[in-house]
């Protein structure tokens, strides 16, 4: 899975973080980042990967001015006046505002992990007196300012991540963090190593990409990685489509905004009372998309279903008719907006809000929302993944199939792909390990690095800041295959 270091001298406590301090595992997503200690269960620390920005002159919003960042729920969920909303990450889930990344992981890794800041400028003794003649002792002040000085870190990487983004990575946690040591994992093989598994067909439904990466022996093969933008986000969009074409249209409004309300009858306009802003205290329009997108995800959490089958919605029934027709026939689901608009869903929608994601005709579009390819659907990128790799792996690979990734959790999503997968590869043995645990789906990849780092025998893997400083960034190329 890696190369380890040419060496037969074992390695030093000091050099390589040793067995006393454990290691940290930071995992990078577009919705969330997980941070916590190798070897325990679940990462102790989860923050969004959105972050907000405030003018400090809220009085004169439109002059030039200085902004700060905001990180965490409790700070980013709060309409203070102006707030604005961005991602660290590009919609391809790799970094694209490395500054303010940096910002955010040393935010999620020092606030609940380390509790490590920066030494006082007041108290670091380069201002203490000190007797005439006397020299100041500079070593090591620079390192007290680091917060990860003790601490080894093991990051984890999409199977597409660049080369110059790779050695960004170490650059800033050997640079500006101090770590004693460093790896970088691709998240595909530690979901599989999380699933007990070196060789795996590892399909990881986030929130931005659906990504299909096979392992072999610890190893990603990078021709079969495939990925497409039809996963969480792609939901969402489709929810509101759904809602706006609804008739009437169904309104979409988020927390915040909500002073007070009163329950109203299912199907009957809502009796809210509207929060107001001042015109020049107002958050930011995409303060109110972030919001939204959290009653969105309530919805897709509670409401949304895929289509049990057999067949696809859009297919015929085995008893005549249409699977659309017997889909009407089943149950709805009930479920309230903030404002206390409330109506029982038809069965029908909670379909249709995920079928896209295995039927491309299926999927709602608009002028400015077009429907997928086919070839962005999951089928096709499994099929499109295993026809890139050795003939004689595709039965193993189509035996150990990994799902994980937040957005899996979808109702029925498991039972769904299972029908797909067999309708795609008839008469071959189909196995699917879709953990039941939501922790463990929604962490596959972190509770992978955690298993990793915290082997004794993966010590000797670690980059350790010597050969960082010997051999520069571009090492992390020779090493983390």
């Amino acid at each position: 899975m890696a190369t380890a270091q040419a060496s037969t001298k074992p390695p030093d406590a000091n050099e390589y973080g040793g067995d006393e301090i454990s290691a940290l595992v930071l995992d990078p997503g577009y919705s969330i980042t997980r941070a916590g200690f190798a070897g325990e269960d679940v990462p102790k620390s989860v923050v969004p990967s959105y972050y907000g920005l405030i003018p400090q002159d809220y009085e004169h919003p439109s002059q030039p001015a200085q902004f700060k960042q905001l990180f965490g729920d409790n700070s980013i969920h709060t309409p203070l006046p102006n707030i604005s909303i961005s991602n660290v990450m590009s919609k391809e889930g790799v970094v694209e505002d490395w500054d303010t990344a940096a910002n955010l992981w040393e935010y999620a890794i020092t606030s609940r992990l380390t509790n490590a800041k920066p030494t006082p400028l007041a108290s670091n003794g380069l201002n203490d007196p000190k007797p005439e003649g006397m020299d100041i002792e500079m070593e090591g002040v620079e390192d007290q300012d680091k917060p990860l000085t003790e601490n080894p870190l093991l990051m984890t990487e999409t199977g597409w991540n660049a080369g110059k983004d790779r050695e960004k990575g170490i650059e800033i946690a050997m640079e500006h963090w101090g770590c004693p040591a460093y790896w970088l994992a691709r998240n595909g093989v530690l979901a599989a190593f999380s699933a007990g598994k070196p060789s795996a067909l590892v399909i990881d439904v986030g929130a931005a990409s659906i990504s299909v990466t096979p392992v072999h022996d610890g190893l990603i093969l990078k021709k079969g990685t495939t990925r497409s933008p039809i996963a969480g986000n792609f939901i969402s969009q489709q929810l509101r489509l759904l809602f706006s074409q609804t008739n009437p249209p169904i309104p979409l409004t988020p927390h915040y905004l909500i002073s007070s309300k009163t329950a109203v009858d299912a199907n009957t306009p809502s009796n809210a009372t509207l929060r107001t802003f001042a015109p020049n205290k107002a958050p930011d329009p995409s303060f109110r998309h972030f919001q939204e997108e959290r009653v969105l995800t309530e919805f897709k959490e509670s409401v949304v279903t895929c289509w049990p089958g057999p067949g696809r919605l859009s297919g015929h029934s085995t008893q005549g008719g249409t699977n659309m027709d017997l889909a009407r026939q089943h149950p709805g689901k009930p479920f309230e907006m903030p404002d206390g608009w409330n109506q029982m869903f038809p069965p029908l929608d909670r379909y249709r809000a995920i079928e896209g994601m295995f039927d491309a005709k299926m999927a709602l579009s608009d002028a400015s929302n077009p429907a997928p390819s086919p070839s962005q659907t999951i089928g096709a990128l499994i099929q499109s993944s295993l026809s890139q790799v050795d003939v004689d792996i595709r039965p193993h690979l189509l035996a150990q199939i990994v799902v994980t990734g937040g957005s899996s959790l979808v109702q029925g999503f498991g039972d769904r792909l299972m029908h797909e997968l067999q309708g795609l590869y008839p008469g071959t043995r189909v196995k699917l390990h879709a953990a039941g645990n939501v922790a463990e789906r929604k962490f596959g990849g972190w509770i992978g690095g955690s298993i990793l780092a915290s082997l004794g025998t993966f010590h000797q893997m670690w980059i350790s800041r010597k050969e960082y400083e010997e051999q520069g960034p571009g090492i992390i190329e020779k090493r983390c295959k």
